[in-house]
């Protein structure tokens, strides 16, 4: 009689039998819905019920369980009793691996595949046993009295699955998430046409529409949770994040509205302001042309991780997407913030779309760093600009089909960095694994250390100090360092003769290589930045006795100087020296450093006399240019010539033009690299001392 009574506790209609059975059927419909439905309100609101509901009825679950096992462990092994024991093992292993996945979602940066999937195969596994093991006990109990307590045990289960299905269904109809007001502003022109609606830009919407700003932006979102918050600290100091604040960019935005309308800054939207440009606020009566978090975050985390396809024509020619947003997504604290981070961490699937393998292809970064100017703008015809992408793929570090031989833009400018990020790891490159413990960096290491500099942005100073570095070479990358070339960026070398004579007038050639860089040197807008020559020639007593490429108090670098940049000029033949480039026709010069070539400056020094007093004449020879220097003379045996490659991001008349000249602004100038050489002074007899 004890015995029939402890049965009954687990038996067709005890209560605990009810509430297991409810349990696991909610359990595995939330769960498969989860995995197999598509991302949806309802989805994830199902994931947090499933989590919910798992946790309360862990205790109990494991309660009957174990009353279970003591009511029929007497009885023979069956295939019954044998389906029931592997449906218990694949129980239990789907509540251990329940709790680790769910503590993942709540602690942990990342949750561990492997128990992700141990959990869905315990689960399935559980399915597959536990239905022939209620169906063969049924079809074996013979009298209708006996199965029907089955039957409204698997009644009474489904319906409270249907309930609690049901109520999640309420839930995401209550609150589906982040909503977006994606229009454009009731007085936006569509001056080259709707189906056209942010020309001259290239780019596009997924949509055709506008975006809400707050869609593209957030960036902070990556980082507070703990999980992107190395890439954060890289992005926030970098190029991308100060693309649209960057002040000298606000005031050339600003002229260029003045003069061709607020509908022209479109064109400059898609690279350096994509949050503005898509929610429609480079637009006619417009006072601001910049959006507050298109401004603040330039190209943010989702503006670049939103791109879905590009195109080598370039000026920002790819497609944008509004990527779909977890329930609370953009909350920042409290209890919307901690299910929005659990939810991402626990359903990442939705998430992973935001990285893909287009972003590791050297056409991803052509979009925007290809650019050229067409009637659209000038009103006159298509002419290139800066064209890192082209100079690359002509240049010997692309080899086609060879990646052991190529190096990529994003081997040289996001170099692989130590890392605990969920990011880390990598299966898609030919020399590296899920497990490696890097990422790449986002702080896009290039050239300017003004901006960062100048707006104090947070981590500034490091962002200075190795940007200074990758100027100067002297970063190695290990993951290239078989196929990347040692030493500087550009090479120095000073050619003199062994000595000359006092009066005499005696060739220094520098010549200049491009040795790391993987296009022209330098490049950008070359209209705007400078890197020249500064050459010095001392005596033995270190009296300088001629010089080349000083830079004054003013920060100008003194006229006759060589100079890498280049000159574009308008429809009238003047010179572009504003960065008024819409108002571009051609060049008049250019020079730069193809990779890999070589460059040469040559200057021609007179020799110091020991009596001739005043002061003599030097020549320097650029090309075709000739000009003469006065040097003093002086008593000297050797000398000593010193030759400076000097970088600077943006020329003194720019700033002063746009800033203004008591703005006390000046780019930093980084030497890049030095050589010296030294001239033995012959000695001679003065013909004018004899007698």
């Amino acid at each position: 009689m004890n015995h029939l009574n402890e049965k009954v506790r687990t038996g067709w209609g005890s209560v605990l039998a009810r509430m297991a059975m409810a349990a696991l059927l909610v359990e595995a419909f939330t769960g498969l819905m989860v995995t197999l439905a598509p991302f949806h309100a309802v989805v994830e609101w199902s994931l947090l019920a499933h989590t919910a509901i798992g946790l309360v009825v862990l205790v109990p679950l494991t309660i009957y369980m174990t009353l279970h096992w003591v009511d029929y462990q007497r009885h023979s092994l069956s295939d019954v009793v044998l389906v029931g024991y592997i449906a218990a093992v694949a129980l239990l292993v789907c509540a251990v691996s329940g709790m680790v996945v769910t503590f993942q979602g709540l602690f942990a940066l990342r949750m561990t595949p492997m128990w992700r999937y141990t959990h869905l195969v315990s689960t399935v596994v559980l399915l597959v046993m536990l239905v022939p093991h209620l169906v063969l006990i049924v079809a074996r109990v013979q009298g209708r009295d006996s199965r029907g307590p089955a039957f409204r045990l698997v009644a009474w289960s489904s319906v409270g699955t249907a309930v609690a299905l049901v109520f999640c269904g309420i839930l995401a109809a209550a609150y589906s998430g982040p909503t977006y007001v994606n229009e454009f502003p009731e007085d936006y022109s569509f001056i080259y046409g709707e189906d056209r609606p942010f020309a001259p830009s290239l780019a596009v919407t997924a949509s055709g529409g506008a975006y809400a700003p707050e869609s593209m932006a957030n960036s902070d979102s990556c980082g507070t949770a703990g999980c992107h918050s190395e890439i954060l600290a890289e992005w926030k100091p970098s190029a991308h994040r100060y693309s649209a604040m960057d002040p000298l960019f606000q005031k050339v935005q600003s002229v260029m509205a003045e003069q061709n309308g607020p509908e022209s800054t479109r064109y400059c939207g898609g690279c350096h302001d994509p949050i503005s440009l898509f929610s429609g606020s480079k637009n006619l009566y417009s006072e601001e042309l910049t959006d507050e978090l298109g401004y603040q975050e330039g190209v943010s985390c989702l503006a670049c991780h939103g791109v879905r396809e590009t195109d080598l024509q370039g000026n920002a020619n790819y497609v944008m997407t509004q990527p779909p947003t977890y329930l609370w997504q953009w909350k920042t604290g409290g209890f919307g913030k901690w299910a929005s981070d659990f939810l991402i961490r626990s359903y990442p699937d939705q998430h992973r779309l935001l990285s893909k393998r287009m972003f590791k292809a050297p056409e991803y970064c052509a979009a925007c760093h290809k650019q050229f100017i067409d009637e659209e703008v000038n009103r006159v015809g298509w002419v290139q600009l800066q064209n890192q992408y082209d100079n690359w793929k002509a240049s010997h570090w692309f080899t086609e089909g060879d990646a052991e031989r190529t190096v990529e833009c994003r081997e040289c400018h996001m170099p692989l960095v130590p890392s605990k990020d969920p990011a880390a790891g990598d299966t898609a490159d030919y020399n590296r694994n899920a497990r490696d413990g890097q990422h790449r960096s986002h702080r896009f290491a290039a050239a300017n250390s003004m901006v960062p500099r100048m707006l104090e942005l947070e981590g500034w100073e490091e962002h200075v100090r190795l940007t200074e570095q990758w100027l100067q070479g002297r970063i190695e990358i290990d993951e290239i360092s078989s196929k990347w070339a040692t030493g500087p960026v550009v090479e120095l070398a000073i050619d003199v003769p062994e000595a000359a004579t006092p009066g005499e007038t005696f060739p220094v050639r520098v010549v200049m290589t491009a040795n790391k860089v993987g296009h022209d040197f330098p490049t950008g807008p070359l209209d705007i930045i400078q890197s020249w020559v500064e050459i010095s020639v001392v005596d033995s007593d270190g009296v300088e006795v001629f010089s080349s490429g000083k830079v004054d108090e003013k920060h100008f670098i003194e006229p006759g100087s060589f100079l890498f940049k280049a000159e574009p000029v308008d429809q009238y033949g003047n010179l572009i020296d504003r960065h008024n480039l819409w108002e571009m026709v051609g060049v008049r010069y250019r020079r730069a450093i193809f990779p890999g070539y070589s460059d040469t400056v040559e200057y021609l020094v007179d020799c110091p006399t020991t009596s001739a007093p005043g002061r003599r004449h030097a020549r320097q020879e650029t090309g075709l240019d000739v000009r003469e220097f006065e040097v003093p003379s002086a008593d000297v045996g050797e000398l000593t010539i010193t030759a400076i490659l000097q970088y600077r991001k943006v020329d003194q008349f720019l700033i002063n033009f746009l800033l203004g000249e008591d703005s006390g602004l000046t780019a930093p100038v980084v030497e890049m690299n030095r050589a010296e050489a030294t001239v033995r002074i012959q000695a001679t007899k003065d013909p004018d001392r004899e007698g």
